[in-house]
């Protein structure tokens, strides 16, 4: 007999158990299903990746020759000669621990009851895309999306389930804002203008409510079959986005200790990675300096430049520069730290990102064989014939949607 690979079975979530309705997620799956242009699988372009890492590859080059070729860059120079390569070591190590970190909080969302090694390969992949491509991390869930979807996941579960993890990776920064920033306000670390310290505290628990009230505007009605394109976008985002964060809540509140423990360790760790840098360089800053400067310096990511560069980089930099570190210390450190987040995921995710690719073959020869992702299993095709990527552990009970037949017990 046939080794049984798992089924891919419907999203059990309370949602998809409730009575239609204009709140209900069945609509969403209909909506998303028919529009899902919007999804972030839809984002995901093999071609601009490579284009992307092209350019990045050359801004580096370019980098590299500044700080060799050009006069009075000596004393910067020097400081890379003397640079501690103890800490340097460390400094990687972190950042790998924050790579696994990732991983571990994308698996309990995206890959429940998959393997372990399934996924570090598509968490690392992600992480290499977001080396390369700016948008502070949606190019890589976009690269996900489109893994999850030739996998046979539903549009509407990885869209959803997207936004729901942005979300919850974000939060920890918004989180961290709001608490250091009045650690630093009441007098804990260097003494720094209120508006350094209070206000983006301020801001962060602003945005933090502003968050947890969207899922009150509920996802609107059903999209109307002649709605016009600017209007399906924006109720099929609207929908996508107040599931997206009732779908965080539920995952926050399931206490799966992989979620909070993944999420806290991708920040704690990355931020550990310009403290070591600045250690190997001499300086020693505040903890508070280096975890504020880093939240804030962290918004240059917006800034639609290949793999961040300059945008990151400046942001940073000026953050430091900003909360009092010295300019030269910090140019030179975060420049260390962009090296590492930069060729550590890309090693490893290239590599990952090639077994994945492989494994898609088996995926696609698989696909004409599955039923509608796991929904119709009353037509009787066989279990070894179902895709091999979950979205939810096998044998989860669900209760049939409306006018569904249920399947074999």
């Amino acid at each position: 007999m046939a080794a049984t690979v798992p089924t891919v079975p419907p999203d059990p979530t309370p949602h998809a158990r409730d009575a239609p309705s204009p709140d209900d997620p069945s609509n969403v799956e209909r909506d998303v299903a028919d529009h899902d242009d919007t999804t972030f699988a839809a984002d995901f372009d093999p071609g601009a990746v490579k284009r992307s890492a092209l350019r990045v590859l050359a801004l580096i080059g370019i980098l590299a020759l500044v700080a060799l070729l050009t006069p009075g860059l000596g004393e910067l120079r020097e400081r890379l000669g003397d640079a501690d390569v103890g800490w340097l070591v460390l400094a990687v190590v972190l950042e790998g621990l924050s790579g696994l970190s990732y991983v571990l909080m994308l698996k309990p969302i995206f890959l429940r009851g998959r393997s372990w090694w399934d996924a570090q390969r598509l968490g690392w992949s992600e992480l290499a895309m977001g080396s390369i491509m700016p948008s502070s991390g949606v190019a890589g869930l976009a690269l996900g999306a489109w893994v999850l979807g030739r996998a046979g996941m539903e549009p509407r579960i990885i869209a959803r389930r997207s936004v729901a993890f942005y979300i919850i990776k974000g939060s920890a920064n918004f989180v961290a804002v709001a608490v250091i920033g009045l650690l630093m306000y009441l007098g804990v670390g260097p003494e720094v203008s209120p508006w350094l310290t209070l206000f983006p505290a301020v801001l962060a628990v602003l945005l933090i409510g502003v968050v947890a009230f969207i899922p009150r505007l509920g996802p609107g009605g059903h999209i109307p079959e002649d709605a016009g394109r600017v209007r399906r976008t924006v109720m099929v985002s609207r929908k996508t986005l107040v599931h997206a964060v009732r779908e965080a809540g539920t995952l926050l509140r399931g206490g799966h200790p992989a979620v909070y423990v993944g999420a806290l360790g991708y920040w704690f760790f990355d931020n550990a990675v310009i403290w070591a840098t600045f250690k190997a360089f001499g300086e020693d800053p505040a903890i508070t300096v280096v975890l504020m400067g880093y939240l804030l310096g962290q918004l240059g990511g917006l800034i639609p430049v290949p793999g961040g560069i300059g945008g990151v980089d400046g942001g940073l930099v000026g953050a430091f520069v900003i909360y009092g570190e010295p300019a030269g210390a910090s140019f030179i450190a975060v420049l260390a730290y962009r090296v590492i987040l930069f060729w550590l995921p890309l090693l490893i995710g290239a590599i990952a990102f090639l077994q994945i690719q492989r494994r898609m073959k088996d995926i696609e020869r698989l696909r004409p064989l599955a039923t509608d992702h796991g929904e119709g299993l009353e037509s009787g095709a066989p279990a070894e014939a179902h895709l091999p990527l979950d979205a939810e552990p096998p044998g989860e009970p669900r209760e049939p949607r409306t006018g569904e037949r249920p399947g074999p017990s």
